[in-house]
């Protein structure tokens, strides 16, 4: 079965609101083993709906509009809908008499082009908005089933749950076969092309699973998805590609679908009953903020030095000052010795340093925007990793707080 999803509404088309309905309409499609193929958004115009209507017909079994269901002239879905369809608009009395004590309610003045909100076409079924005015509206129509949401996200949200999903089911229970389960494995230190390539034949070979990937900012992703009965009967058709990908990817496979690499690494130093402290220049504190904002950190987080000024590396921090003189703030040296210095200042098991250049000034051809060195120090060595990050300043700290973790994770993977 295919739906289409058609948003209504010139604000979505301008970029002045941001559309979470899709996102949330593909989700629960997807759980219903319901397929999207296409998504459209159309501004407030009639002929340019009447056209995505057309099309959308054409090639979906369930279409489903958000938007326009207001009382002003440019709220056109249901007009244009019953237009399309050939059909007529009535005014429902209860839902009339519904909307107008709504309003006495809130204290608003009644103005005759709210009854537009009360127009449905004839046997179609009417979806209550308990928090707002516009009802929506579900109805089949041949070989179509139809369903008009309201555009504002909360309402529709709640709309499409209580009332759009039962109708659906009933309506279309022939037609659904199978929820479309899906899990996402997470990877680091490894690039989309290098995951790919270590994983060509499974991404190909694959019949009724599906394998999909994605790059995320300091982290692969990895989608497995396909239909099930249940979430027991999905679990056991992906688990031998699963497994399969597992035994590859050891060095680099971290967590599942909503853990993440500082969940793994929190989990990690408490088993292993080891503390950490940070050093930051470039970072400036993010490294310690996203540790701390973990409920129970204060068990193997111990603090941190946010050494920005060369004059704090070398007074605060103890960074040797001909270090500082003869390789610069950013350099491996100065990197190890602030992993060292913050674990012998705390006492910590683990130390990390990180010191680079986020930009947008300050690079050179020998020491450009993006070149970051992050260091651990452990009970028994000092290790660094050189790293050359694109983007923006944000991105660059961001992934340098990403790669610092994948440190710590690598290291205490290996640790007894």
């Amino acid at each position: 079965m295919q739906a289409e999803l058609i948003s209504v509404g010139t604000e979505l088309l301008l970029g002045q609101t941001l559309n979470t309905n899709v996102k949330f309409l593909a989700e629960q499609l997807a759980s219903l083993g319901i397929n999207i193929y296409f998504q459209t958004t159309v501004g407030d115009n009639r002929e340019r709906l009447l056209q995505a209507l057309r099309i959308a017909t054409g090639r979906a079994d369930l279409i489903i509009l958000t938007g326009g269901l207001g009382p002003t002239e440019d709220d056109l879905t249901k007009e244009t809908l019953a237009e399309f369809l050939q059909l007529p608009l009535e005014i429902v009395p209860a839902e009339l008499e519904q909307i107008k004590s709504l309003f006495k309610r809130s204290d608003f003045n009644w103005t005759k082009n709210n009854d537009k909100q009360a127009a449905f076409i004839p046997g179609s079924s009417i979806l209550k908005n308990e928090i707002g005015s516009a009802p929506g509206m579900a109805l089949k129509n041949g070989k179509q089933g139809y369903l008009i949401l309201p555009g504002p996200p909360r309402e529709m949200t709640r709309m499409f749950l209580q009332y759009a999903q039962p109708w659906i089911k009933e309506i279309f229970q022939d037609e659904l076969q199978g929820i479309l389960y899906s899990t996402v494995l997470k990877f680091m230190g490894i690039t989309e092309s290098g995951l790919e390539v270590l994983l060509a034949d499974l991404l190909h070979q694959q019949k009724e699973v599906t394998l999909a990937l994605y790059a995320k900012t300091g982290e692969i992703q990895l989608r497995i998805t396909t239909r099930a009965q249940n979430r027991k009967d999905f679990a056991q058709k992906i688990t031998p590609v699963f497994n399969e990908i597992k035994k590859r990817t050891t060095a680099y496979f971290f967590a599942q679908d909503d853990v993440t690499i500082t969940d793994v690494v929190a989990q990690l130093l408490l088993k292993k009953n080891f503390t950490l402290s940070t050093a930051e220049s470039c970072t400036g504190g993010m490294l310690a903020e996203s540790l701390t904002a973990v409920p129970g950190s204060s068990a193997y987080y111990l603090g941190s030095i946010v050494s920005y000024a060369n004059s704090v590396k070398a007074r605060l921090l103890g960074v040797p000052q001909d270090l500082l003189e003869k390789h610069g703030a950013v350099s491996r040296e100065v990197g190890m010795a602030m992993a060292q210095q913050i674990r012998v200042l705390t006492g910590s098991d683990l130390g990390i340093g990180i010191t680079g250049i986020a930009g947008p000034e300050g690079g050179s051809p020998e020491k450009p925007v993006g070149l970051v060195y992050i260091a651990l120090a452990t009970p028994d060595t000092t290790i660094c990793t050189e790293c050359h990050f694109m983007g923006d300043r944000e991105i660059i700290r961001r992934r340098s707080v990403l790669r610092a973790y994948y440190l710590i994770w690598q290291y205490l993977q290996n640790t007894l």
